[in-house]
């Protein structure tokens, strides 16, 4: 069972992930709600504890994910539903309700990578409609029971291809779309911000996301340093001779 699952222990913090506007109001709302959650659950109202995040590759949902653990001090266990989801359709419910029977969640965010991978079991066996339903609603069973302590979160590129009695199951769905110009400068000021100032002269680019704005700043930063470098080394060379 430990294939199916580990355990993340990197650190993010809300600060360094850079939402749009409607996505930041969301999260804010779902943190307000579990720092007040005794007082709410006291006038017989529900904290949101299921989140599900989706939108292009590359824009922050993973990182979020991180973020929101790390903000709430909770262990984050990541699940790897490549396995779960096993080529054959029988052992796919067995895996998952083992996974939540095993993993002592009770003061963890659970988080579903690539929640989408779930789809995949509509294309095992076309002809085995009612088996595919039972693992749905296998899963709609263990979300529906999952503890109101906990949180779980899920991510997917591809939210047309997981159930929509799946997807009415989290009470908060956050869309993560391509930064906009404003955005990604605020970014990349942000990640330049932490060396000097003489390698900060990068050409920054648009129309990407925020994986590929990181990557492309680091490689020119990274220029620019080697740059330096070699211009020292010229000139140390140069006195030298």
């Amino acid at each position: 069972m430990s294939l199916l699952y580990f355990t993340d222990r990197s650190i993010v913090y809300l600060e360094d992930v850079v939402f749009n506007e409607a996505v930041s109001e969301q999260i804010n709302q779902f943190l307000k709600e579990y720092q007040f959650r005794q007082v709410l659950e006291q006038y017989d109202l529900s904290v949101v504890n299921k989140i599900l995040l989706h939108g292009k590759t590359g824009c922050g949902k993973t990182m979020t994910a991180k973020a929101i653990a790390r903000k709430l001090d909770k262990k984050l266990i990541i699940v790897n539903l490549s396995r779960i989801v096993s080529s054959k359709l029988g052992e796919t419910s067995k895996n998952i309700e083992g996974l939540f029977k095993e993993v002592q969640y009770e003061s963890s965010v659970l988080f579903f990578d690539e929640f989408d991978s779930l789809g995949q079991i509509r294309d095992y066996d076309n002809k085995d409609s009612s088996e595919m339903k039972r693992v749905v609603n296998s899963i709609i069973q263990l979300i529906d029971n999952f503890p109101n302590r906990s949180v779980l979160i899920a991510a997917t590129n591809q939210i047309n291809m997981i159930d929509e009695a799946l997807v009415r199951r989290f009470e908060m769905q956050l869309e993560f779309m391509a930064p906009s110009k404003e955005v990604l400068d605020s970014y990349y000021s942000k990640l330049l911000s932490k060396y000097p100032v003489e390698f900060q002269k990068v050409t920054r680019i648009y129309d990407i996301t925020f994986a590929e704005a990181k990557n492309h700043l680091l490689k020119e930063v990274k220029n620019n340093i080697i740059e330096a470098e070699i211009k020292k080394q010229k000139a140390l060379d140069s006195n030298q001779s």
